[in-house]
């Protein structure tokens, strides 16, 4: 079966308490779809943010005195740079107009993934879930629930990446696949052994999605990736492609 990468059209505008899982299947319909065994839908961390209520308003924080110092060097709203440090482990890099930061969950990304973009209001934005496995976990639980079919679940965010300019959609929540797929052991062409060949094909996936998912007007949300054979497991998770710090060669 070919790859297809399906934007998921139709969606309303996504309020606290909604049912992702179907308002999608809704919106599948619409477009001659249903859901099917090993689909993997791909949401933007706004939508998934917004149903769980995790957004601030920038109107009610009141910025700590480290909040007002980083401001000063990077230009940036103080008020937003409290909920950057709210949402943030410890800060890894400062500069005019950026912040890098390690996130709760262990992500490094600027502003903590704290996302203005696609979000209504001028002062509210949108910080990544408290934990996005379980939010891609209930979706995915959902889906089951409605339809009867084991599908993989991402909420995706647009990361930039160390030594390399622009920026690609990853992941930071997945449920019911293996994010990483392990080909060490495997042969090449010529009959070498890979030794290190694993492929994180959760945030290949999430790339794909960003191709249909619109960030300007185009108002899509989330998208369906049908006909990649992922592997079904009830353990795949963000978390297990997040490398240790003990790992991180970039401290």
């Amino acid at each position: 079966m070919p790859i297809q990468i399906i934007p998921i059209t139709g969606l309303p505008i996504i309020k606290e308490g909604d049912d992702l899982a179907e308002l999608t299947v809704k919106s599948l319909k619409e477009q001659g779809l249903l859901p099917i065994e090993k689909d993997v839908y791909v949401f933007s961390h706004v939508i998934a943010s917004r149903v769980e209520g995790k957004q601030v308003d920038l109107e009610k924080v009141e910025p700590s005195q480290k909040a007002e110092k980083y401001a000063e060097i990077t230009g940036k709203d103080p008020r937003l740079l409290q909920v950057i440090l709210d949402e943030s482990r410890v800060v890894r890099r400062i500069g005019p107009g950026v912040i890098i930061t390690e996130t709760k969950h262990g992500f490094v990304c600027a502003n903590a993934g704290v996302d203005k973009s696609n979000v209504p209001g001028e002062t509210i934005v949108s910080p990544l879930p408290d934990d996005p496995d379980i939010t891609a976990r209930n979706i995915r639980t959902r889906f089951n629930e409605l339809a009867g079919v084991n599908v993989g679940v991402i909420i995706c965010d647009t990361h930039g990446r160390a030594h390399r300019d622009g920026e690609i959609n990853v992941t930071v929540g997945a449920s019911g696949f293996e994010v990483i797929r392990d080909r060490r052991g495997e042969f090449d062409l010529f009959g070498y052994e890979l030794k290190v060949k694993r492929t994180t094909v959760s945030d290949e996936l999430s790339s794909a999605a960003e191709l249909v998912i619109g960030q300007s007007d185009e108002g899509v949300p989330a998208a369906l990736i049908r006909g990649y054979d992922i592997v079904l497991s009830e353990s795949g998770s963000a978390q297990d492609i997040v490398r240790g710090r003990e790992k991180d060669l970039f401290l």
